[in-house]
């Protein structure tokens, strides 16, 4: 059976150890879909949601969620991220998201992507959840991890 690399010897989760990894550039991409009712994507499009324009918060919460990973899951390095992109769009059946992290570092970025991407979507639910209470959540999918050695 593979070892998994966040236990300790005595199969207790621990922080892997990166100090010996070379950096390295590391991008991730991830996606993510909020399902919503028509009417509540004409308010998004119309800009008419109280909370105000839905798609630019999404963004910056996004963006504010993957400098925060470290903080959110417990065995996350804190890491440099040297470039955060996150796009809301508005789509036929409600808004989609996705993210580009880029980092040098001795450690992938998937989960900083990912939780990008996750706590955007929860900023569209949470901006709309008073006029539509069926949104549902879902496809939030890591779509690429790469590395490359540095020149």
């Amino acid at each position: 059976m593979t070892r998994l690399s966040h236990l300790n010897d005595d199969g207790q989760s621990a922080m892997v150890d990166v100090s010996r990894k070379k950096m390295q550039l590391r991008i991730a991409r991830a996606s993510g879909h909020i399902y919503l009712a028509k009417p509540t994507m004409d308010l998004i499009a119309e800009n008419k949601i109280k909370k105000g324009d839905v798609l630019s918060v999404a963004e910056i919460a996004g963006i504010q969620a993957a400098k925060r990973t470290f903080d959110l899951i417990p065995l996350c390095h804190p890491i440099p991220l040297d470039c955060v992109r996150v796009k809301a769009s508005l789509v036929e059946d409600g808004v989609s998201v996705a993210s580009e992290i880029i980092s040098t570092g001795r450690t992938g970025v998937e989960m900083e992507a990912l939780t990008a991407v996750s706590v955007a979507l929860l900023t569209v639910y949470d901006m709309c959840k008073a006029i539509d209470k069926n949104m549902k959540i879902g496809n939030i999918v890591l779509l690429q991890k790469t590395k490359k050695d540095l020149e």
